[in-house]
């Protein structure tokens, strides 16, 4: 098992720039395929970026490709989120989540995913 914790979240201008981070702590980090999800009320959670376990290989949305940007570190137990260019329709609440038997397909498929974090506000003014 593994425990997620986000932090990062805040408000900011569209335009502006934000980093989410993931702490995992609990089994081997490097095991587990690491997503960032975003849900608005009454919405399903909509896919943001996925990457492996090495962080060789990335996934995007395509509403974030070329300004969101998903980097882990094995090291720290740690996944980013670099957002910049940031739009009022990013306004969300951001999970982090994991899963270390996910096939490299479906990484965008929220229902893959076993753990989940608390989630972190982003709220994109205006």
């Amino acid at each position: 098992q593994v425990v997620l914790v986000e932090s990062g979240g805040g408000l900011v201008q569209a335009g502006g720039s934000l980093r989410l981070s993931c702490a995992a702590s609990g089994r081997t980090f490097s095991r587990y395929v690491m997503g960032w999800f975003r849900q608005t009320p009454g919405k399903e959670r909509m896919f943001v970026a996925a990457i492996s376990r090495s962080g060789a290989m990335t996934y995007y949305a395509d509403s974030v490709k070329g300004r969101f940007t998903i980097s882990r570190d094995n090291a720290k137990n740690t996944v980013y989120l670099e957002m910049n260019s940031l739009k009022p329709e990013d306004t969300a609440v951001y999970y982090c989540a994991a899963e270390d038997s996910i096939r490299l397909g479906y990484v965008s498929d929220f229902s893959e995913y076993d753990y989940w974090g608390q989630g972190t506000q982003v709220t994109v003014s205006s």
